[in-house]
C-alpha cells in the first residue's frame, strides 16, 4: 500500500514538471506590449469616461505543446471593482496553424480575424476587444492577455455566450497558457 502512493506522488510530480516544462516553450509577444509595462492610449477603451483608440494589439505566440488543436484569447482585469474582475476580449476557435492575431482584429466589423474564429461577448455587452478603462483614481489595473492552446478543434459556443462559459470550456481543454500582463490606469 505504502508503495503504490509513493508511485503515484512520484507520477504526479514527474507530470507536474513535465507540464510546466511545456508551458514555459509556450509564449506570447505583441509589438505594441511590454510584460510588466503599460498600455498605450490605442489599447485604451473609448466611452465610460476614457478617450482611447480601442484597438486590440497585434499578439504572436510560439511554442505550442503538441497536440494543440486550437487556440483562444482573452484579455481580463481581475482588478475591476465588481466582484468578478472584467472581461476586455474573448476569442475562441483560433486554428491551430495561426501564431499571430493582427493588429485591430478585435474589431468584428474589420474581419481580420481568421476563418472560424469566433468573438464572444465581453463585459461590455457585445462580441469584440474593448479596451481598458479603469475608474478614475483607481490604482492601475492589471490587464492579462491569456492565450490558450486547446486540445479540441472547436469550442461548440457562438458569439453571444458568457465569458463564465468560455471560461469553463478553456480550462476543461486547456494543453498551456501563456499570458502578458500590462497595467493601466487613470
Amino acid at each position: 500500500m505504502q508503495k503504490k502512493r509513493v508511485v503515484s506522488m512520484l507520477t504526479a510530480v514527474f507530470f507536474m514538471i513535465a507540464v510546466q516544462a511545456i508551458a514555459a516553450d509556450f509564449t506570447l509577444h505583441s509589438p505594441q506590449l511590454e510584460q510588466g509595462g503599460t498600455l498605450g492610449m490605442e489599447q485604451v477603451f473609448n466611452g465610460f469616461g476614457c478617450s482611447g483608440v480601442n484597438v486590440s494589439p497585434q499578439l504572436n505566440w510560439s511554442g505550442a505543446p503538441v497536440g494543440t488543436r486550437s487556440f483562444a484569447v482573452t484579455v481580463y482585469d481581475p482588478d475591476a471593482p465588481t466582484g468578478s474582475g472584467w472581461w476586455h476580449w474573448l476569442v475562441f476557435n483560433i486554428p491551430a496553424t495561426v501564431h499571430t492575431l493582427a493588429r485591430g482584429s478585435g474589431n468584428p466589423e474589420k474581419g481580420l480575424l481568421p476563418p472560424g474564429s469566433v468573438q464572444s461577448r465581453t463585459d461590455y455587452g457585445k462580441p469584440g476587444y474593448g479596451g481598458a478603462c479603469p475608474p478614475a483614481g483607481d490604482k492601475p489595473h492589471r490587464y492579462q492577455f491569456t492565450l490558450w492552446a486547446l486540445d479540441t478543434p472547436e469550442l461548440p459556443l457562438g458569439p453571444d455566450v458568457t465569458a463564465a462559459m468560455v471560461g469553463f470550456y478553456l480550462n476543461q481543454h486547456q494543453l498551456a497558457r501563456a499570458t502578458l500582463t500590462v497595467t493601466y490606469g487613470r
